[in-house]
């Protein structure tokens, strides 16, 4: 199915009579419109424009030759079930005016209303376009005259595992045509029960050999099939930000960091070290090697791997076997998400970002009760394969004023750079996307903004939980006080029940998942309506629910500990279970 729009009456009668602008042409016109932000905090001389707005559930993106942005978008429970968009998944973007907005809009490929589902990983190679499709990567042929395929794709490779935690493929293509695919981890640290408390890890983690790690195919190869026997290296619970080095063989990699150190092992670690460790992670990947997962985790503070407490680890001290695996090159801090990564090959940015990589911080959820992290663009320089110096923010602004899931207006997924050294920017939230250039001005490196230092606090609970905004939902801003009370209860505990719920009592990180107006987000569901997935929504199923968790969610991807992975006395318990009662009644 394909869908091909022109932005405005004007646009549309102006290419009717003249020859677009391509490629160099409209990037030299786009050079004199005027310096704007695009609502975005970026170093001085760089300015960004909306390059589309609204194309779904923008991933990962790639730029052609001729100027023409791929972006591949993506559906389902990741996205908490919401519609997607209509047409294909995949969006062809052009900008034939040099504007530095996309005036044609083109969507091809499988729809949702066809059994389509869309996906990550997108990329360009000897003329043609590699695209993630589910469990498969496709091939489009390009031809000359149109910006979208004309034919039906080839399979190159199927079967890619889609359960689990990290059901996503994104992947990039050497100047060999080796396709280097991330299969990422389907637990968070190979529990036999998933993010459940002090539960150990497997021993042996067989999930390795279909999961977390790199897997290599031959990208002018059709039907191949997954196999744990085409694995490249392994240890990297999810390495979704993969770039081709300089050279155009081998691989980088960002790596998430695993989650829920304290609430799934509160007698080793503090409150706080939920939100500052572990490290997220850059990654310089070699054939056969293996990075920890899940055995160790990399703390930024000691900058060493250190034994996970699944595997007999005992707060961040013990080492053990971690010796003997690979480090990253660069670290990052805790739970922000590194979505994308791109490695700078132009030669318009200032010198300081040329060869550094640009990396795509998608932001955190488990800092919770702490302030959330990350939703921004970050710059780490590097220098002979390894780290030049702390990374720096480069842009920053996409949530707005609010940095949750639930929240922030967009959300940073992919980072592409251009022919032309622009760079590309693809949110998923909301399914805009960003062009970055530079006009000059300063002096390179003279405004940056350095990322938090590695032993950076957790920050204040209270200021994570500050007023929601009004407008989010019909209860947005309601004050606890007049919120009903449901039966047996009293109005202190919905009073205790509400700062339980965000965080100012009991360390509980509700707001992590169900956002900290309960409103929901891609990883929890919404506490404020009438519907209820588990229970009949009455107070005693509330409580029932909160003491047992959901070790197995019926449309969201990760399950919730007992108590919601807080060590909650019987009277906080029952009081949160009481203020989501009167939130879900009010």
């Amino acid at each position: 199915m394909r869908i091909s729009s022109l932005l405005t009456a004007v646009t549309l009668a102006a290419c009717a009579c003249s020859a677009p602008l391509q490629g160099a042409a409209a990037a030299a016109a786009a050079k004199t419109a005027p310096c704007s932000h695009a609502g975005l905090k970026l170093p001085a001389g760089f300015c960004a424009s909306v390059f589309a707005d609204e194309v779904g559930h923008a991933r990962h993106l790639s730029v052609a030759a001729n100027g023409v942005v791929y972006v591949n978008t993506w559906s389902g429970r990741y996205f908490g079930n919401k519609a997607a968009h209509p047409g294909g998944f995949v969006v062809a973007l052009q900008d034939t005016t040099g504007a530095g907005k996309a005036n044609v809009i083109e969507r091809f490929g499988p729809a949702a209303d066809s059994g389509g589902h869309g996906g990550t990983g997108i990329a360009l190679y000897k003329g043609a376009l590699y695209v993630e499709e589910s469990d498969r990567i496709e091939r489009y042929a390009l031809s000359a005259g149109s910006i979208v395929p004309q034919g039906k794709p080839e399979v190159i490779v199927s079967g890619l595992p889609l359960s689990g935690d990290h059901p996503m493929h994104p992947f990039v293509i050497d100047a060999d045509g080796i396709l280097y695919v991330d299969v990422a981890t389907a637990t968070n640290s190979c529990q036999a029960r998933n993010r459940q408390p002090e539960v150990p890890g497997t021993r042996p983690c067989t999930e390795l050999e279909t999961r977390g790690g790199i897997w290599r195919y031959d990208a002018n190869r059709t039907d191949q099939k997954f196999s744990s026997a085409e694995r490249y290296a392994t240890g990297i619970r999810n390495a979704e930000g993969l770039a081709i080095d300089p050279s155009g063989h081998g691989i980088w990699a960002t790596q998430h960091g695993r989650d829920q150190l304290h609430q799934n092992w509160p007698q080793l670690y503090k409150p706080e070290e939920e939100a500052t460790q572990p490290a997220e992670e850059l990654l310089k990947v070699k054939a056969g090697g293996d990075y920890g997962w899940p055995v160790c985790y990399f703390d930024e503070v000691q900058e060493k791997l250190v034994l996970a407490p699944e595997y007999g680890g005992d707060g961040g001290k013990a080492v053990g076997p971690c010796t003997g695996k690979l480090a990253p090159v660069a670290s990052f801090p805790a739970h922000w998400a590194p979505n994308d990564l791109a490695l700078y090959g132009g030669k318009s940015f200032p010198v300081h970002y040329h060869d550094g990589a640009f990396i795509a911080f998608h932001g955190s959820w488990d800092r919770a009760p702490y302030p959330q992290g990350g939703y921004n663009v970050v710059f780490q320089a590097l220098s002979r394969g390894a780290a030049s110096g702390r990374c720096e923010v480069f842009a920053d602004g996409f949530a707005g004023a609010i940095k949750e899931p639930g929240e922030a207006v967009h959300r940073p997924a992919g980072v592409a750079v251009a022919p032309d050294g622009a760079l590309y920017i693809s949110d998923d939230q909301r399914g805009r996307i960003y062009r970055v250039v530079y006009r000059g001005g300063s002096d390179a490196g003279a405004s940056t903004t350095p990322c938090p230092p590695a032993d950076a606090p957790a920050g204040s609970t209270s200021a994570a939980t500050t007023a929601p905004p009004e407008g989010i939902h019909p209860n947005a801003g309601s004050s606890s006080a007049t919120l009903p009370v449901p039966p047996g209860s009293s109005r202190q505990m919905v009073e205790l029940g509400d700062e339980v719920f965000h965080g100012r009592v009991g360390g509980a990180t509700c707001t992590g998942c169900h956002g900290s107006d309960a409103a929901g987000t891609p990883l929890g569901p919404s506490l404020t309506g009438k519907t209820w997935l588990w229970g009949d929504g009455s107070y005693a199923s509330i409580l029932k629910l909160i003491k047992q968790g959901v070790a197995q969610p019926k449309q969201y991807r990760s399950p919730m500990p007992p108590l919601g992975g807080a060590q909650l006395t019987p009277e906080q318990t029952s009081a949160v279970a009481a203020y989501v009662w009167a939130l879900s009644h009010h």
